[in-house]
């Protein structure tokens, strides 16, 4: 019986002393999650090209810009590249300095004109991620004497945004 009764306090002792799992414990902490996004447009545009000379004359092309979702931005187009340039009046160039003036204008009617002037002319907007087309419609100038040639111009359309 003392055999049992030792063996039996070994035993008690022994799962006592086994390993038991601890209380588990925890710890934790934040995490930050950040994202900008940055205010962006992209531009393209097409031609504006003149039949053969004849006042008046017609010309159309576009302007499409496509911004980032309620990004404001304007449009306008800078000076051309050929000397006597006005906000109306746009001159193309010739072989040996020969000029040919157009205006360029966002309506049918010519009455509004595209100018580089932020603000004055100019067309503005919201992003919506899409890119609506804005109207370029080129008009020669009436009565002018232009010589056999090639004329061309060049200019920047500028997004501000």
């Amino acid at each position: 019986m003392k055999t049992t009764l030792l063996v039996l306090a070994l035993g008690v002792l022994a799962s006592a002393l086994a390993a038991r799992p601890l209380a588990a414990a925890t710890a934790s902490a934040s995490i930050s999650v950040t994202a900008t996004v940055q205010a962006s447009c992209q531009v393209s545009t097409t031609a504006t090209a003149f039949r053969a000379y004849a006042a008046p004359a017609d010309a159309a092309s576009s302007v499409s810009v496509a911004c980032s979702n309620s990004t404001p931005y304007n449009v306008n187009l800078s000076a051309t590249s050929a000397p006597g340039a006005t906000g109306t009046i746009r001159p193309m160039t010739g072989s040996g300095f020969v000029l040919l003036g157009y205006a360029l204008n966002s309506n049918p009617r010519g009455t509004a004109n595209w100018r580089q002037a932020l603000g004055t002319d100019a067309a503005a907007g919201f992003g919506s991620g899409s890119a609506p087309e804005l109207a370029i419609l080129g008009q020669f100038s009436a009565g002018q004497y232009a010589t056999a040639d090639a004329y061309a111009d060049t200019m920047m359309v500028v997004v501000t945004y």
